[in-house]
């Protein structure tokens, strides 16, 4: 990979410094669970967002806790079943 400097001299990359075109974005990997494991991802989202979201009623003050429960439970309920649905959408 070559790149030019600001004096207009190309400088070299070392094959260390180069980025290899298959490290993208975390997100974008594939990752490959077990059969069992990945029909229940989302019922396990689903039960520890309705477990977060009862744990709320458990919480006697008003304080910095609260709102990451809160939070956590929807994040997890959203999560639980957008991965539900798009698993079970008809394919047309």
């Amino acid at each position: 990979m070559i790149f030019n400097t600001a004096a207009g001299k190309p400088a070299q990359l070392t094959d260390t410094q180069e980025i290899p075109r298959n490290s993208g974005n975390l997100m974008s990997r594939k990752i490959w669970l077990p059969k069992a494991l990945y029909v229940a991802l989302p019922y396990f989202y689903l039960v520890a967002g309705v477990a977060a979201l009862l744990a709320t009623v458990y919480i006697s003050n008003w304080f910095w806790v609260l709102p990451h429960y809160l939070l956590f439970a929807g994040a997890c309920l959203h999560l639980g079943i957008l991965v539900y649905r798009r698993r079970h959408r008809h394919r047309t």
